[in-house]
């Protein structure tokens, strides 16, 4: 697959997920149909059951291959139809966009990580410095399913609440910035009298006999 193709997958695959998105965020039934399972899972594999969701989907396949495998081999012998199960194949096509989308997102990771190593952008490592914090926090509050469950939670339920305290919470960013960008100036300054003194101390020791 060519450059021109790629592109078009990328964009392709990155609408689509955008759209999905878009589209739970607009709903609020199916919001509310989200965070009602998500809940509800939650509930049933770690909070009220010694139940895991992986031991659940061995059980759950091993009854259903059990059942049709005993359905095509009594149907065989009794000279009955097969079971109807349609071929499942998954398409080169949802390939290409699933690999599309991954390589863009690393990409876009990657990038973000080079700029935040080479002190390009310092918004951009406040935010991710803020986020890995939490997630810190939180993952040693808790363990990986609750927080996977936690994150979905936040994802059907903190674009609510933006959009509805939009303003508030931009007036509120915009302040912390400002405060932020007057930090790192400080910093900048202080840093930088600090190896002025430091490199005049080197000279004047490599000036002295």
């Amino acid at each position: 697959m060519d450059q021109s193709a790629a592109g078009v997958v990328t964009s392709s695959s990155t609408t689509t997920t955008t759209s999905l998105v878009g589209d739970f965020r607009g709903r609020a039934d199916v919001s509310a149909c989200l965070l009602a399972a998500t809940a509800a899972s939650w509930l049933l594999f770690y909070g009220c059951s010694n139940t895991t969701l992986l031991s659940l989907a061995a059980n759950v396949l091993l009854l259903l291959l059990t059942i049709l495998f005993l359905w095509a081999k009594a149907a065989r012998l009794l000279n009955r139809p097969a079971p109807p199960i349609p071929q499942m194949r998954v398409s080169q096509q949802v390939v290409d966009e699933v690999a599309a989308l991954v390589h863009s997102a690393l990409n876009t990771a990657l990038s973000a990580f080079q700029d935040i190593a080479h002190g390009r952008d310092s918004l951009l490592f406040y935010q991710a410095f803020l986020c890995l914090w939490i997630i810190s926090i939180i993952g040693s509050l808790a363990d990986f399913p609750t927080f996977c469950y936690t994150s979905a939670v936040a994802v059907l339920t903190i674009p609510a609440l933006y959009q509805k305290y939009q303003e508030c919470v931009d007036r509120y960013m915009r302040f912390a910035y400002m405060n932020l960008q007057m930090y790192e100036m400080v910093y900048e300054r202080f840093s930088m009298k600090c190896f002025v003194r430091a490199r005049d101390c080197v000279m004047e020791l490599l000036k002295d006999p």
